[in-house]
């Protein structure tokens, strides 16, 4: 589980997260997507609880629920939570860049969720971004990470 030190992150620094998230690419440029920004105690406990994952949001100083409208049809469905992926990634790496610490989760119980945040009916809560200042380790590229070997994942011209 990621652990957190308790301070807070500068406001500066979580909107450019979120502009991060803002900016990416969207298929047809729907941008479907809204970010709903956390920083409440109270708030991140309770988040915590949506998911079987997500306990780390408990202890994190913000978190960035990603919301998304149901979808006109299936193919939307399909092309909207990439480009969740795609914001998703382009925070992470944001956070990272400002020295934060972060840990995705998805999202189990969207009644709880939309409870907590307000979020409409009509829309579902997607995933979640914890973010806070390592506790327990520096934040440092990892130099050997537990990846399977490249030569197995990457196919050249065929599987």
């Amino acid at each position: 589980m990621r652990v957190y030190e308790d301070r807070a992150i500068p406001p500066t620094d979580l909107e450019l997260i979120l502009e991060a998230g803002w900016r990416s690419p969207s298929a047809s440029n729907r941008q479907k997507w809204d970010f709903v920004l956390v920083t409440d105690r109270a708030q991140l406990q309770e988040l915590s609880t949506v998911w079987v994952g997500a306990r780390h949001l408990a202890g994190a100083a913000a978190a960035i629920v990603l919301v998304l409208p149901q979808p006109e049809s299936e193919r939307y469905l399909t092309i909207d939570q990439y480009d969740l992926g795609q914001a998703t990634m382009s925070m992470l790496l944001a956070a990272t860049d400002a020295g934060i610490g972060s840990g995705h989760s998805s999202v189990g119980d969207q009644e709880a969720c939309r409870r907590i945040l307000g979020v409409p009916a009509d829309h579902n809560c997607a995933y979640m971004i914890a973010l806070g200042y390592p506790a327990d380790r520096p934040l440092a590229p990892i130099i050997h990470p537990d990846r399977r070997p490249i030569d197995q994942v990457v196919h050249r011209g065929r599987w």
